[in-house]
Order: C-alpha cells, then sequence, then structure tokens
C-alpha cells in the first residue's frame, strides 16, 4: 500500500490513456472512468470492483482509492477529475455520500452519458464542461445506491496516516508534528511506515511529492519551479535530485517522453481536439 496524492486545483481534467496500476490515493476531487477498452479493477477500501468496456466506475472526493490492472493488452480509459463546487447542485451529495459500489456497468448507462465523455476530451470552455458533467451525474448517480461517507471511512490509523499526508506533503511536515496530530507516538507511527508502506516516512513523503509532480509533468503546461514548489521540494535542486533518483531522467526529460508517447496513442486511437492538441484537456475557471 502506497500513496499518490492527486490534485486537480481548480480544474476539470480530462484525459484517455493507457489504464495502470495506481497504488491507493486520496484526493479532494470527483473521479470518473469510463472504460473505452480492455479492463482495470478499481479498488475502494477493502473490495476491488472489475471493469471491463463500457464500464463506468464514480469515485466521490476525499476516499481512498486505486486500480490495478490484470489484463495485457491495450486497456484503454478515459479519466476525468473535477473539484466538487464545479458540479453546482451535485456538490452536497458528492461531499457527504459515497456509493456503496462506485462501478456502474454498461448495461445500464445510457449513450449520452459516453457522448458526454467524449466531449469532455475536446472541449476548453468551462460552462460547456460543467454541463457535460452535470449529464454524466444526472444519469449515473440515480443508478447508484449511496450512503453516508462516514460509513466507508474509516478511522483505522493507516487510513489516518494517508489522509493527513495528502493533505500535508506539500508544505513542511516532520514525523514529529504528524504523529502529534494524529494523537500517537512517532514510534508508533514509524513502524505504520515500515511495516505498512515498506517505507521510512521520509521516502514515503518524497514518494508523495514525486507522484503529485509526475502528475502535474503529464497534465499541465506549469514550469518546472512551480511544480518544484507546489510539490513541497525545498528548492529545485532537492527536486531534482530527487525525480533523477527515482525517475532516471530530469523533469524535463519525463515530459517530454509523457508528450511523446501521448502523441503515439493519439495517432492510434485517432482522437484529436479542434486545436489538434490531443486527448487531454483542462478547462479552468478563472473567475
Amino acid at each position: 500500500m502506497h500513496l499518490t496524492y492527486k490534485n486537480t486545483k481548480d480544474e476539470i481534467l480530462a484525459v484517455m490513456r493507457q489504464a495502470k496500476h495506481e497504488p491507493p490515493h486520496l484526493h479532494h476531487a470527483l473521479e470518473l472512468v469510463w472504460i473505452k477498452s480492455g479492463s482495470l479493477e478499481l479498488g475502494m477500501g477493502e473490495e476491488l470492483y472489475h471493469m471491463q468496456a463500457g464500464d463506468v466506475g464514480i469515485l466521490f472526493p476525499d476516499l481512498i482509492h486505486h486500480y490495478q490492472v490484470f489484463s495485457a493488452g491495450q486497456n484503454m480509459a478515459v479519466f476525468v477529475n473535477a473539484p466538487p463546487f464545479i458540479v453546482g447542485a451535485y456538490e452536497e451529495t458528492l461531499n457527504q455520500k459515497a456509493p456503496k459500489i462506485p462501478v456502474l456497468k454498461a448495461s445500464v448507462i445510457p449513450e449520452d452519458v459516453y457522448r458526454s465523455f467524449d466531449a469532455l476530451l475536446t472541449t476548453k470552455d468551462i460552462p460547456i464542461a460543467q454541463a457535460y458533467l452535470q449529464i454524466i451525474l444526472a444519469r449515473c448517480i440515480k443508478e447508484l445506491t449511496l450512503t453516508e461517507k462516514s460509513n466507508v471511512e474509516s478511522e483505522d490509523l493507516i487510513y489516518r496516516t494517508v489522509a493527513y499526508v495528502s493533505a500535508h506533503f506539500n508544505h513542511a511536515v516532520s514525523l514529529e508534528e504528524m504523529a502529534k496530530a494524529l494523537g500517537v507516538s512517532k514510534y508508533v507511527l514509524s513502524r505504520i511506515f515500515s511495516k505498512t508502506f515498506h517505507r521510512n516516512f521520509n521516502q514515503y513523503l518524497n514518494d508523495a511529492r514525486l507522484g503529485f509532480a509526475c502528475q502535474r509533468l503529464e497534465t499541465t503546461n506549469d514550469t518546472i519551479t512551480e511544480i518544484c514548489l507546489d510539490s513541497g521540494f525545498e528548492s529545485q535542486r532537492t527536486f531534482n535530485r530527487a525525480f533523477k533518483e527515482r525517475f532516471k531522467m530530469s523533469p524535463s526529460q519525463y515530459r517530454i517522453l509523457q508528450q511523446r508517447q501521448q502523441e503515439e496513442k493519439e495517432e492510434q486511437y485517432g482522437v484529436f481536439d479542434n486545436d489538434d492538441q490531443g486527448t487531454e484537456k483542462h478547462c479552468t475557471d478563472r473567475t
């Protein structure tokens, strides 16, 4: 079990990409996933839900979830992330409720949901993107069985550890401060990291920061300096060193590689937007 923290700021992010293993992560955003081809396993809580072509997963904000891929070949999916305030009338439901089962099978999903996913890949207009999200939620939420979010959250120390790091990784944080906030000794917390995550505190914290940095490198045009600071690194030199140790390349090289791979997927699947910018779109509320 290992945390990856994702943050969409004030953006709606839509991307079509190959599904891949993603360790347990937490974010304050709605996450939607539509399986285009192949399959994907979606984990929430202690359950693992099988998804195949046409199925849609709906992850409400602030719930730990993860993905696993067991099948070979092209397992392509559309992923959408949006902050809950952007979906208007559904914000309260997203913040207070949770689906008992977060996956809807293709047999119950109307065609306009798929058309809305496709449209989210091509629009940069925030009001239009909001409208498509409203359509998806209006069609899908009524098919879900909802429960209070408190029923699926946990007071377990492991859960609280993931939640704490997800909320504080981009600030200066120490093992001592974290232990005090969670009401345990630093020795107890240290054992959680070593026995559960198989990392020490500093390694785990760096992993969270690097995971966030990779997501921004892949999906934004933010500068390397901006990403470095937003990820919680104290200097770009520290960031570059940690990044090269993990990925054997610089952040700039990583970004170029990801862009090249994205272009190859665009050519293979023939999905282009009106600006020929590929399958990845950001709609940002600037007001």
